[in-house]
């Protein structure tokens, strides 16, 4: 039969719809494609693949890590004219141009695209392949909606107002102008997509312990931990403790899926109800961070890209360790192997990130070393680990007590936080250490705010450089301000009308950058600069755009004249 080729892009070309979806451009779709399972395989996978790309984990680490308290921006007086340099400066002044490159969402439209031409075309392989089951299709359709919703998660978390489309783009030809939608309409249509997956996920169990597709596929642990992590944002911008709850059950779920799967694997073992099946501290760092696929994670990219990381290096690198790190204000007691694990030479200003670079976490050597001695790993993006799920949960339960509650039923719901906490926080330390432990009785007096922040920095210390902490600051941002409005877009709320910010928050966010800090606090007078520009290339060809009003003034802005 003649082969009719419908499509072939042979560059990343961007096109309309608000310029964010790239076509697909090393896929040829003809008559003879979407007829075998194999070929659906290939789309899941490419999805998957874009997900891992260094353009997405670099501005994942940028957009999560770069803006808060933990990273700042190198002082190498070499470096002080590099592009890259001067975008982070941007960002962390909070002068940031239209154009700047991390500013820029076509990479996770990519992958929203390759999702949305899976739920479209795959259901047609039923009919043509009898390999390609109806449980083949229903968890592709699973991975496939999980996936789209943790990209569309980081749309609105960076941006706020966003274009939301759930129908593949195929050929240049269609129309692809598209609004911008409220982030209510996108975090509502999320948590459908990820309520509906848990059904067609595959189980956690559905892999063996050494097969990567364990973690680097998303299994219904992965939808919860998704899942779980979107309902406890709605909830910190709405307060709905309908959400807390659920948040709290689907870590629950989590939590006892990964004990179940664990004693499992190990022959003998019994874990109980208070114990967690975390790395033990002598192997965490390896197994968690070096070689990858740890039990305890639950989701992971699979390519091995050291480009990502490249911003952390030593000589040559973009970012360096917050100044908060400098003679440990972070972690509890120098015990604490997290300490000595996650950052290199902590008495230098400002110390060098070691976590994700050196295959050693208690070697002397600097990250070039392991460049000159071919010693390095290339390390996996790790999205959601157990231990990310548990404070998840800390930070929830912290959330439901309410002012009416008795004395009794307030501290036993904050001791279950704290227990939560202890644990993470206890795998830090070496038998030796336990004497460093954290004590419920020091905490057992502390008020609804301080058990936030106690939670709060528990998750600075277990996750920092993983790209978390500025959606923690945003949701503490948001649970002590008044006046948000979720359900229209910035430009329909009118910047006039926006909530000031927590200045707390502020003040946290800003306390590795001591000389800008002040200048920051000033220009961040209201949600909108919560949130980046549309980038200006979006802009141009996309009509219906409406730029965030706190950057229309920038000298990269584009006004249309039509």
């Amino acid at each position: 039969m003649k082969k009719y080729i419908l499509m072939l892009v042979s560059s990343m070309m961007l096109v309309s719809c608000v310029d964010t979806v790239i076509l697909p451009d090393h896929l040829t779709v003809d008559e003879d494609f979407w007829k075998e399972k194999e070929q659906v395989n290939s789309m899941v996978n490419a999805a998957y693949y874009a997900m891992s790309e260094a353009g997405v984990i670099q501005r994942l680490l940028v957009w999560g890590d770069y803006r808060t308290d933990e990273m700042v921006v190198t002082t190498a007086t070499n470096m002080q004219t590099d592009g890259t340099v001067m975008d982070l400066k941007e960002i962390s002044s909070v002068n940031i141009e239209t154009d700047n490159a991390f500013a820029e969402w076509a990479s996770l439209y990519t992958v929203i695209n390759r999702c949305n031409i899976v739920l479209d075309k795959a259901g047609a392989v039923i009919g043509t392949d009898p390999s390609y089951t109806q449980g083949d299709y229903d968890a592709h359709c699973a991975q496939m909606r999980a996936l789209r919703s943790l990209c569309y998660f980081y749309l609105v978390r960076n941006f706020r107002d966003v274009p939301y489309v759930t129908s593949s783009y195929m050929t240049s030809s269609q129309d692809m102008q598209v609004a911008q939608s409220a982030p209510q309409v996108v975090i509502d249509g999320c948590i459908a997509d990820l309520e509906s997956a848990l059904t067609g996920a595959p189980s956690a169990r559905a892999y063996s312990l050494t097969d990567w597709k364990r973690v680097g596929w998303i299994n219904v642990d992965a939808v919860r931990a998704i899942l779980a992590d979107v309902y406890l944002w709605r909830a910190s911008v709405t307060g709905s403790q309908s959400d807390y709850q659920r948040c709290i059950s689907l870590c629950d779920e989590v939590i006892a899926s990964k004990r179940d799967i664990y004693n499992s694997n190990h022959r003998g073992a019994s874990l109980t109800e208070t114990e967690y099946p975390l790395a033990e501290i002598d192997d965490m760092y390896f197994d968690v961070f070096i070689n990858h696929n740890a039990e305890e994670t639950i989701f992971e990219s699979q390519i091995l890209v050291g480009t990502y990381y490249n911003f952390f290096r030593e000589s040559g690198g973009y970012v360096r360790a917050g100044d908060i790190f400098t003679g440990n204000q972070v972690y509890l007691t120098n015990n604490d192997v997290r300490y000595a694990s996650f950052i290199y030479d902590p008495t230098s200003t400002p110390p060098v990130i070691r976590k994700m670079i050196s295959n050693d976490s208690k070697s002397t050597n600097t990250w070039d070393t392991y460049i000159g001695s071919n010693k390095l790993q290339t390390n996996h993006f790790i999205f959601y680990r157990l231990s990310d799920v548990m404070l998840m949960k800390a930070e929830a339960l912290v959330q439901t007590v309410q002012d009416d509650m008795t004395a009794d039923s307030t501290s036993k719901i904050f001791q279950q936080a704290f227990n939560l906490v202890a644990a993470v926080n206890t795998r830090g330390l070496a038998a030796s250490n336990k004497a460093d432990a954290l004590k419920w009785a020091t905490y057992s007096n502390k008020t609804k705010e301080e058990m936030e922040e106690f939670v709060m920095d528990e998750r600075l210390r277990e996750l920092c450089f993983e790209g978390k902490r500025y959606y923690d600051l945003l949701r503490y941002n948001y649970r002590h301000i008044v006046g948000v409005d979720y359900s229209r877009t910035l430009s329909q709320i009118g910047v006039d009308n926006l909530p000031a910010l927590y200045d707390k928050m502020l003040t946290t966010m800003t306390r590795s950058r001591t000389d800008e800090a002040a200048g920051v606090k000033g220009k961040m007078s209201n949600e909108a600069y919560l949130y980046l520009p549309i980038p200006k290339s979006e802009l141009i060809v996309g009509k219906q755009l409406v730029q965030n009003p706190v950057y229309s003034g920038s000298s990269n802005s584009y006004e249309r004249t039509y």
